[in-house]
């Protein structure tokens, strides 16, 4: 039975991002939470960002500059976080 995760992206985005993509080998769920900061713009991020969005992995933020990711508030995202069963914090 595969498991919901979600990932949440805050000081240690690259790790992350890499790490979303990588734990989607065993057909769990992952999602992906991009909080408090904009992703920092470089090749590793942006390969992984792009690649999470090819997969077509859900991605939240409680940042409203970005256009292509679905912005939830704070609030909505700790009562979101109550549907996984892991939720793993860079």
């Amino acid at each position: 039975m595969a498991k919901k995760i979600a990932v949440l992206v805050r000081d240690r985005q690259g790790e992350a991002l890499r790490m979303s993509v990588g734990i989607t080998v065993m057909d769990d769920i992952v999602e992906v939470f991009i909080l408090d900061n904009k992703i920092v713009s470089n090749e590793e991020n942006d390969m992984n960002l792009e690649m999470i969005k090819e997969m077509d992995m859900t991605l939240f933020t409680n940042i409203k500059d970005y256009d292509d990711i679905k912005y939830m508030s704070t609030e909505d995202v700790a009562k979101k976080l109550l549907e996984y069963d892991n939720i793993l914090a860079y």
